[in-house]
């Protein structure tokens, strides 16, 4: 009787422990592709980077006055290299993510530094959220939103 009550109390804990290791997999395939992404962008790699997004995408980055869809999500890297711009340099910082079933959000910092052709440039930093969403061809981006970070007051 003893025995039925410990097994009672160990299968949901082991039933929550495997959902755990599930979602950390999950979000560590994502953050893997939000690795990827940022090398394309450095790499000026459009073809791999637009792979990364869903047909049905729609997201507000920061530099756009209105939400974009999947036929513009190009558009700011195209700007920067319009100016003689490159990515000379990205790091991360992780915020929080959350996997729900096919879904994936992702909350993160990324400062950049676009340099000119003498490598001069100011680093910037973005908040990030991309919702990824997992189909037969994998996880893909199907949603996001960008924003400054705040200048810190000195």
């Amino acid at each position: 009787m003893k025995m039925n009550r410990v097994w009672i109390a160990l299968v949901p804990l082991v039933c929550a422990l495997s959902c755990l290791a599930q979602q950390s997999s999950e979000e560590a395939v994502v953050w893997k592709l939000e690795q990827s992404y940022w090398e394309d962008v450095k790499a000026l790699n459009l073809a791999s980077y637009r792979d990364l997004w869903h047909p049905n995408f729609v997201g507000w980055p920061y530099v756009s006055p209105q939400p974009v869809r999947k036929d513009h999500i190009t558009d700011w890297i195209t700007d920067n290299t319009a100016k003689g711009l490159h990515l000379e340099s990205y790091s991360l910082k992780r915020g929080d993510s959350q996997a729900t079933a096919n879904l994936l959000v992702i909350h993160y910092w990324v400062t950049t530094l676009w340099a000119d052709k003498d490598n001069r440039g100011e680093p910037h930093t973005l908040r990030i959220t991309h919702t990824w969403i997992r189909n037969a061809q994998g996880w893909r981006i199907i949603g996001g939103m960008s924003a400054p970070e705040p200048e810190t007051k000195k």
